[in-house]
């Protein structure tokens, strides 16, 4: 017993030291990537920031080998790395500073990420996926690169002028065209908006960098990096305002940066300089061509009002660079100036380019629903949310097009019933269902969804007691009931958190003279008459306000229908 004890002893310690060992060479390893990635900078030791993040294939797949290099604005030796066998990667010790990142593999297409500020004592998680060179570019959903001539083939859209807004394309009910414009705008919306806003409340690191990279600024205020990197920490807070003075004493420091002129345009685009922002972009264009700048200056050129040259600089955007942020923007501009010919073109091409981004396929639905093709904007929205069903957006498209239509195509019925039951506590899911459900019935005798119905009003207005459209649908199943009190309640809640709901006063003013109070009905259809006289002018001056792009094609032979 006593041999067996000492060799299990032995056994024990063996174990022991051979985990001690192992550990040792862990951190000795761990010490050693962190000597060759956080290297002095400018001959002085860093602090502890660091990189990280994992580089897969577009399949999700980890890519082992792939060379990371991670260069500072400041011009020192870049950094570099390789991924290992999980496709991971990380640079840690690194200074505060501007950074640009950068990926290569052989037989995949290169990755970047550009400039981005890493604060002091910031771990910043940078993922990247790279797309095969032997597949297809249009696998993708976000490829480093798609090759203009990928896109831009036969047939083409050319702007050519301006004309009248409200004869071209779309269904002829009012009711449609409203919905049109609302999901013109709606689509228009998807569009990346920039990087995330910081909370200081909630980012107590970055206050603490702010305050640094401002003391280095009173130390310094000749400095162009000490003003360049507060200006970019100030854009990515969303204090575009204040970062403007500093990147303008940065672009005096040394005019021909190309990175900070382009954040100073940014930054005066943002703070709502506009003029000067267009100015700025200009500069930029003078001294070369460039993807990202004609898309700011679209940006800004919207802002202004010059629709026409908003949308041509889009399109040059997509044309230099047609990744899917520029596709989608060119083409959710020309459906909000009530292109639909041209904008389906492009959401189209977009579509076949990026089959798994969700947003071209909403799109492109929507451009299809401006053009009067409602069941095939059904199938492309319904396609959207296949691809992630969690997603609440392609759900409220459906739900927009199904108020504007009598008959709802029981497909997107049952995306609707989907959309509540992965969300029963979204008040907009329930209202839709209910609205679907409503819709589908053969005519006022079918009641056999009723109380399914019913149920459904109840929890949306339960659990949003201010959705107007909700309390005017359970009005409206109501008055059908015959059960005029509650109608007439219904209807004036609605009017209540939406005032403008002329459909709401106008079903009130029939209930009111239903029951013989004449004056009340009146009153209520005075009401209905001038918001719609208003609606109408209002409606018809935007539509003129905002210009409908004129296409051409290149190949008029073509079909034009999807």
């Amino acid at each position: 017993m006593s041999s067996l004890f000492v060799f299990a002893n032995e056994l024990k310690y063996a174990r022991s030291v051979a985990a001690i060992v192992l550990f040792t060479l862990y951190a000795v390893g761990m010490l050693a990537q962190a000597a060759a990635n956080g290297a002095a900078v400018n001959g002085s030791r860093v602090n502890g920031s660091a990189v990280l993040g994992t580089v897969r294939d577009s399949r999700g797949d980890a890519i082992v080998g792939a060379v990371i290099q991670l260069q500072a604005k400041d011009g020192s030796d870049p950094f570099r790395a390789q991924t290992d066998a999980r496709g991971g990667y990380s640079f840690t010790a690194l200074r505060e500073g501007v950074y640009t990142l950068r990926v290569e593999m052989d037989a995949y297409r290169e990755g970047v990420r550009p400039s981005f500020f890493l604060a002091a004592k910031e771990s910043k998680q940078l993922d990247l996926t790279l797309e095969s060179k032997s597949v297809p570019e249009a696998q993708t959903a976000n490829p480093p690169a798609v090759r203009a001539s990928e896109f831009f083939d036969e047939p083409q859209f050319t702007v050519a002028g301006v004309t009248d807004t409200t004869n071209l394309g779309g269904h002829g009910s009012d009711t449609v065209v409203r919905t049109r414009e609302a999901l013109a705008k709606e689509t228009v919306s998807l569009a990346s908006t920039g990087a995330a806003l910081l909370d200081p409340a909630h980012a107590p690191a970055a206050t603490e960098t702010e305050k640094r990279l401002r003391e280095e600024v009173e130390r310094a205020p000749g400095n162009f990096e000490a003003n360049h990197r507060l200006g970019v920490h100030l854009i990515e807070k969303g204090q575009a305002r204040e970062a403007v003075p500093y990147l303008e004493r940065a672009a005096a420091l040394n005019p021909t940066d190309y990175e900070n002129g382009y954040d100073l345009a940014r930054a005066n685009a943002d703070a709502g300089n506009d003029e000067r922002a267009r100015e700025n972009v200009q500069t930029l264009l003078a001294r070369g061509d460039g993807a990202e700048l004609h898309h700011l200056l679209a940006t800004v050129d919207e802002k202004l009002g010059d629709s026409l040259d908003a949308v041509h600089e889009y399109q040059r955007a997509a044309q230099l660079d047609p990744r899917e942020p520029y596709v989608f923007d060119w083409g959710s501009d020309l459906l909000l100036h009530h292109a639909p010919e041209p904008a389906w073109g492009v959401f189209q091409r977009g579509n076949r380019l990026f089959p798994r981004s969700e947003r071209m396929l909403v799109g492109l639905g929507a451009s299809l629903f401006a053009r009067g093709s409602y069941d095939q904007a059904v199938e492309r929205i319904c396609e959207a949310s296949d691809l992630d069903p969690s997603d609440s957006a392609p759900y409220i498209f459906l739900g927009r097009m199904l108020k504007a239509e009598n008959a709802p195509a029981g497909g997107l019925v049952e995306k609707l019933h989907r959309f509540v039951t992965l969300q029963p506590q979204t008040a907009e899911a329930n209202y839709y269902y209910a609205l679907g459900l409503w819709k589908l019935r053969k005519s006022p005798a079918d009641t056999a969804n009723l109380e399914e119905i019913e149920g459904l009003l109840n929890r949306a207005i339960q659990i949003d007691p201010a959705l107007a459209v909700a309390h005017l649908q359970l009005g409206i199943l109501r008055a059908e009931e015959k059960d005029y009190r509650k109608a007439i309640f219904e209807y004036e809640q609605a009017i209540h958190f939406d005032a403008q709901m002329e459909e709401a006063h106008y079903r009130l003013a029939q209930l009111y003279r239903q029951k013989g109070e004449t004056d009340k009905a009146t009153s209520e259809l005075k009401i209905y008459d001038l918001m719609l006289r208003n609606s109408a002018v209002r409606e018809e001056r935007e539509r003129h306000e905002i210009p409908q792009f004129v296409y051409t094609l290149r190949d008029q032979s073509r079909p034009q229908t999807p």
